[in-house]
């Protein structure tokens, strides 16, 4: 497939996921209301940032299949990290305010009914996995989709958790299960939110996806390479990471051809596609060595 198609793909999937998660969230916070259930309503809360959440990274997906031009050299890819980055933020925020509520209903608990939270939840169990099955696919190759595909995972669990708490409180009258299972809602809400905002700040960053010394001595074992610097390893955004480096090749060497063979193997094995390199041959001046970032020699060179 494509990278044009997948963003197709993707954005039609996202689309799908939005109306599904709209429609249950209107009718949760109807009968979270006549339930007098904080967990319905926190998780209703909660899809309203998935509601959001899935509109900010279909805006970013259909941002990002656009053409690169004028400054935007790379595109509009990186639309995508940042609408995943603010996805994470969102749901930390979701969380704290699930926790502060929780607390304040386990000192004085309402009366909650719990045989419309448990049908509500179970239908909210069969609604997010539908739109988490609209989703795992593509949340593979994109991080946008990834922080989209989380907002569901983490209201399917949630749902999960509030069904339990419903049955508990229809077998034992203990209200206080609703805002417990609230608490646990937010514990899984601030995992995700972890995990999606380490990687995201990573690729804000430009922080290397491999380790950039593997790479460059990799490029050594190509024949008559002497040296690698100036070596810069980062993703562009999801689906394309890129690098640059700066080679030396020995006197009398075909640049042209290791060019390639380096472009291959970087390919190949590191996934590497978009690459930038300057060939020349090891005669040529190269700026002060203080300055590279990666300077690698062959075994035995001096350095």
């Amino acid at each position: 497939m494509t990278h044009a198609h997948a963003h197709t793909s993707a954005r039609g999937r996202l689309a799908g996921a939005l109306a599904l998660i709209v429609a249950l969230m209107a009718g949760e916070i109807a009968f979270g209301v006549v339930a007098g259930s904080l967990a319905l309503l926190a998780d209703a809360a909660h899809m309203l940032t998935d509601a959001a959440a899935l509109g900010l990274a279909l805006a970013a997906a259909s941002f990002a299949g656009r053409p690169a031009r004028g400054r935007w050299t790379f595109g509009f890819r990186r639309l995508e990290i940042l609408a995943a980055h603010i996805n994470g933020i969102l749901l930390l925020v979701v969380g704290a305010v699930i926790v502060f509520t929780a607390v304040r209903r386990l000192v004085s608990p309402p009366e909650v009914r719990g045989g419309i939270v448990l049908a509500v939840a179970l239908a909210g169990v069969l609604v997010n996995l539908a739109a988490a099955g609209l989703l795992h696919a593509p949340s593979r190759e994109s991080l946008n989709v990834r922080g989209a595909f989380l907002h569901i995972a983490t209201d399917l669990a949630a749902f999960a958790g509030t069904a339990v708490a419903g049955v508990v409180i229809l077998a034992t009258g203990w209200n206080r299960a609703d805002p417990l299972a609230s608490l646990g809602v937010a514990a899984l809400i601030f995992w995700s939110s972890f995990l999606l905002l380490r990687e995201s700040t990573r690729i804000l960053l430009d922080v290397a996806p491999q380790e950039p010394a593997d790479v460059a001595q990799a490029m050594l074992e190509v024949p008559r390479v002497s040296e690698v610097h100036d070596l810069h390893v980062w993703t562009v955004g999801s689906g394309f990471p890129s690098v640059s480096a700066h080679v030396l090749v020995e006197s009398g060497a075909e640049c042209h051809a290791i060019r390639r063979d380096l472009a291959g193997l970087l390919a190949e094995r590191y996934g590497l596609s978009h690459s930038t390199l300057q060939v020349e041959h090891a005669h040529v001046s190269t700026p002060d060595a203080s300055r590279r970032p990666v300077v690698v020699h062959r075994r035995g060179e001096p350095s």
